[in-house]
C-alpha cells in the first residue's frame, strides 16, 4: 500500500463535532501488517479501554458522547468495570486518562452467544467524560448509510500482536482493511456464520485479534470518522488472511438510538 497520510481538520467535522480527532491519524504502509502499526498518540479520541479494578485491559470500545460508549455484547461488561479514556500506552503512568465508573450497561435484548448475532452492548458513563484534545466522540453510521466492499476503514486497539502473544500490546496500534460485501464474505470465507447484522473487513494482510473485542472500525464518510463496525469474531488464530467480523452499525442503529433515548 503507498503511503497514505490522513488530516482530519476541524473544518471537516461531522455533526456536533464528532469523528474528527484534533491530533490528526497517521497511516503507512506498515499498517498493513498482521499486527498493524502503533498510531499516532490519542489521534483515535474515542477509542475506549475497558478495564476491571486491577487495571487489566478486558476489550476495546468507543465513546458516542459525554455519557455514552460502546463496544461488544460478548465483553461482558460489568458495573464494576472502568471506561478508559484518553489512553495510548498502557504501561505508563504519566498519561493524563479518564477513568470513569460505569452507570448502566444495556445488552442487546436478541445477543446471541452460540453465533454472536447482535454482539452489541451500549455503555451508560456513572458521570459525564469531559472531551478535549484527547477525548472526544465517534460519529455513528445511520441506518440508511452505504459502505461498499473495498472501501478501505481503520480498526484500532491494544489487542494480541500474535495469537500466541503473552499479553496485549502495550501502546493503542491501528490497522487499515478493506470492507467486504456480505456476499463475498459469505461466499470466500465464512459461509451462513455471517447475518445482516454483521459486517466483515479484511483478509488482506492484517487482522484484529484477542484484546480488541468491541473497539471500533472506522470510514471516512463526508470528512468524518464514522463507527461502522464493532469488533466482534473472527479467526482463532487471528490469520490475517482471513476477514474479521464485526457488528454492523447501521443494522443495530436503530436500536441504539431507541436505547440512548429511554434512558
Amino acid at each position: 500500500m503507498s503511503f497514505l497520510r490522513i488530516l482530519c481538520c476541524l473544518a471537516f467535522a461531522g455533526a456536533d463535532g464528532c469523528g474528527s480527532p484534533a491530533i490528526p491519524p497517521v497511516i503507512t504502509g506498515s499498517s498493513c501488517t498482521v499486527s498493524g502499526e502503533e498510531a499516532e498518540p490519542h489521534s483515535w479520541p474515542w477509542q475506549v479501554s475497558l478495564q476491571d479494578h486491577t487495571g487489566l485491559h478486558l476489550c476495546g470500545g468507543s465513546l458516542l458522547s459525554g455519557s455514552w460508549a460502546v463496544t461488544a455484547a460478548h465483553c461482558s461488561v460489568r458495573t464494576s468495570h472502568r471506561v478508559i479514556l484518553g489512553e495510548h500506552s498502557r504501561s505508563s503512568t504519566g498519561e493524563d486518562v479518564q477513568v470513569l465508573k460505569i452507570g448502566k450497561v444495556f445488552k442487546h435484548p436478541r445477543y446471541n452467544g452460540y453465533t454472536i448475532n447482535n454482539d452489541i452492548l451500549l455503555i451508560k458513563l456513572a458521570s459525564p467524560a469531559k472531551t478535549g484534545v484527547r477525548v472526544s466522540p465517534v460519529c455513528v453510521a445511520e441506518t440508511g448509510d452505504n459502505f461498499p466492499g473495498g472501501m478501505k476503514c481503520v480498526t484500532s486497539g491494544w489487542g494480541l500482536t500474535r495469537h500466541n502473544a503473552p499479553a496485549s500490546a502495550a501502546r493503542l496500534r491501528q490497522a487499515v482493511l478493506p470492507l467486504l460485501t456480505n456476499e463475498q464474505c459469505r461466499r470466500l470465507f465464512w459461509g451462513n456464520k455471517i447475518t445482516d447484522q454483521m459486517i466483515c473487513a479484511g483478509g488482506s494482510g492484517a487482522s484484529s485479534c484477542t484484546g480488541d473485542s468491541g473497539g471500533p472500525l472506522v470510514c471516512r464518510q463526508a470528512g468524518a470518522w464514522t463507527l461502522v463496525g464493532i469488533v466482534s469474531w473472527g479467526s482463532g488464530t487471528c490469520t490475517p488472511t482471513m476477514p474479521g467480523v464485526y457488528a454492523r452499525v447501521t443494522a443495530l442503529r436503530a436500536w441504539m438510538d431507541q436505547t440512548i433515548a429511554a434512558n
